[in-house]
Formats: structure tokens, sequence, C-alpha cells
């Protein structure tokens, strides 16, 4: 997987509304290599510590699937077949 674009920030629930101990984190979305124009087949996945993000690249602020890492070793060890 190749990154598609710059990472996504969002603001810590920890964070404040008066300016006070705010904190940010990103993921980073990155393109499955079997997405090709030819086909629009577009999948994006964003890994983090404790979850897996996947997401439709044609509908970037679409719904997002959320999975364990064990749950998406065992879809892509699946699917791999």
């Amino acid at each position: 997987m190749s990154p598609t674009t710059a990472p996504k920030w969002f603001k810590s629930s920890y964070s404040d509304t008066d300016g006070g101990a705010c904190l940010e984190v990103a993921i980073a979305w990155q393109k499955s290599t079997y997405s090709d124009g030819e086909y629009a087949a577009c999948v994006e996945v964003a890994n983090c510590a404790t979850q897996v993000h996947v997401r439709d690249s044609k509908v970037p602020h679409g719904p997002v699937l959320d999975l364990t890492p064990a749950a998406w070793a065992t879809l892509t060890e699946w699917t791999a077949r």
C-alpha cells in the first residue's frame, strides 16, 4: 500500500474548548495495491495501535469500517487465498 493523502488530524477528547490541554492525533490512509482506476475498486486502510480503519477511497468522508488487528489479519489472510 502507498500513502494517498496527508494524515487526517483529530482533536483529542481530553482537549477542552477553552484552548487548554490541546492534543491532536493523526492517521494516515493508504490505498490498497489491489485498487486501480479501471475497476474503481478503491480501498484505503489506516493502521492504528488498536484498530484498523477501512474505507472506500472514492467516499473519503463516508462510513469507515473499524476492525481489530486480529480481525484484519484474518480478513486479509482469507481474501489472499
